[in-house]
């Protein structure tokens, strides 16, 4: 296997409380020294840019990838493409396929086809997401799915919920709830206030999702289960979850770079790609969104990656199916509304990215500790993206962000001691001449190297 010296770079790791210039050394795939100084042979591969930060690969535990049955959208293949151009070496995949993931074999089949990146399969709670009968949650486990949801939709009957809830800590697995009361939600597709009855497009409450989470969490406490709450968009969401840490109940919680950088307001273009579930929310949900961040309320940040095709989002509004693509603009975003307004410090950033999620689903990721799979992000905090269609690597390109200039570029992704990433740094930045072949041409994934 590959040897790489990343040398003299700033190396965050929020897991082991890091945050200096050091040489991290990376051998037979995994962190094999950090420190300085540290001496190498010729066969090492040396990358020195002293604008770099090393961090852990990033962590997206909500990602949808389509695959089976969705693959004119996105395949593993691809998906785990987007991911490392991304940054991202470990994400946890959504059963909201055609077939659902709710038995082993399908399970099996989603992990076996992560090469790039390691992906985590996240198994239905109940057959079918129907909401009615309990999926074979410790089969499912035993096959590899590391969490279950029902995710795009709850579990409208609360006993099978908190049977599902019960039954998972069980297990050893977290439940992920997507929080939304089907009967306030109705036909409504964005956030109801004062956008939508500008935009005459049809409302949705924010009651709507702040129901089921209030509803999660007491089950939860009567469980005595683990809890995490997927995307989290709205104040009175932030507010529940707060307390019921405070009260001791065992809740996690993620939200998207969309609800802290979009408001409801950016529905009025009618551009279908901000059309999300749960929809944009208002700027006060917004604003504390960020205050959860800040305080530590909300855990993590995740990118509910959720690829569309043209044809199907060029429709109507009300007609165009939910979500938008974001394993690429996951760290730009952060980096861009949360880093450079001064909200978070680049290693709370990170935190919320790496370890933060990996603790959520209780994997072994997000860390560069000696010894630690060498999952590793070089990015450039300063270096500016321009997102344009053609830079996306996802199959879809439904994003609002198209046309934005935005800061956090990542150079290198390394997946278990192996370069799938790498910008064309240049013989500028003090690579070795031990470094392998060059990208062909900017942004080329290498695999190898």
């Amino acid at each position: 296997m590959s040897k790489i010296l990343l040398r003299g770079m700033r190396l965050i790791d929020p897991a082991t409380a890091t945050d200096e210039r050091i040489d991290l050394l990376i051998a037979d795939g995994v962190v094999a020294s950090r420190g300085v100084g540290i001496a190498v042979d010729e066969e090492t591969r040396i990358v020195e840019i002293p604008e770099g930060v090393v961090a852990p690969g990033l962590v997206d535990m909500h990602v949808h990838l389509r695959e089976p049955g969705g693959e004119q959208e996105e395949t593993v293949e691809s998906g785990t493409r987007a991911a490392v151009h991304g940054g991202i070496t470990t994400l946890a995949a959504m059963p909201n396929t055609e077939p659902t993931i709710d038995t082993p074999a399908w399970v099996e089949y989603v992990r076996s086809r992560g090469k790039l990146t390691n992906v985590h399969p996240i198994a239905a709670i109940t057959v079918g997401r129907e909401g009615k009968t309990l999926a074979p949650l410790a089969e499912l486990a035993e096959a590899g799915a590391v969490a279950f949801s029902d995710d795009g939709r709850s579990v409208a009957d609360a006993n099978v919920m908190r049977r599902a809830l019960q039954y998972a800590t069980m297990i050893g697995r977290v439940i992920i709830a997507h929080c939304e009361d089907q009967a306030l939600v109705g036909s409504g597709t964005v956030n109801e206030g004062l956008a939508s009855t500008r935009s005459g497009l049809s409302p949705i409450p924010a009651v709507a999702e702040e129901t089921i989470v209030a509803r999660d969490i007491l089950l939860a406490k009567s469980a005595g289960a683990r809890l995490h709450i997927a995307h989290v968009s709205t104040r009175g969401s932030v507010e529940l979850v707060r307390r019921a840490k405070a009260d001791g109940i065992t809740v996690t919680c993620e939200t998207c770079p969309h609800y802290f950088c979009l408001t409801d307001d950016d529905v009025r273009s009618y551009d279908t790609s901000t059309r999300v579930n749960p929809p944009l929310r208002s700027a006060d949900d917004v604003e504390a969104i960020r205050e959860g961040l800040r305080d530590g309320t909300i855990d993590a940040v995740a990118s509910d990656h959720a690829p569309h095709s043209l044809e199907e989002k060029q429709v109507e509004f009300d007609a165009a199916p939910p979500g938008m693509v974001g394993m690429e603009t996951l760290l730009p975003l952060t980096i861009t509304h949360m880093v450079d307004t001064g909200i978070l410090s680049l290693g709370k950033a990170i935190a919320l990215m790496t370890i933060e999620p990996a603790r959520a689903l209780g994997i072994a990721a997000g860390t560069l500790e000696t010894g630690a799979a060498a999952d590793v992000v070089v990015f450039d905090p300063d270096g500016k993206v321009e997102v344009t269609a053609d830079w996306f690597r996802s199959l879809s390109k439904n994003s609002p962000f198209i046309g934005s200039t935005l800061s956090g570029r990542v150079l290198m992704t390394i997946h278990n001691g192996e370069v799938v990433f790498e910008e064309d740094l240049g013989t500028a930045h003090g690579s070795s001449e031990n470094h392998g072949k060059r990208a062909a041409e900017s942004n080329e994934l290498v695999v190898g190297v």
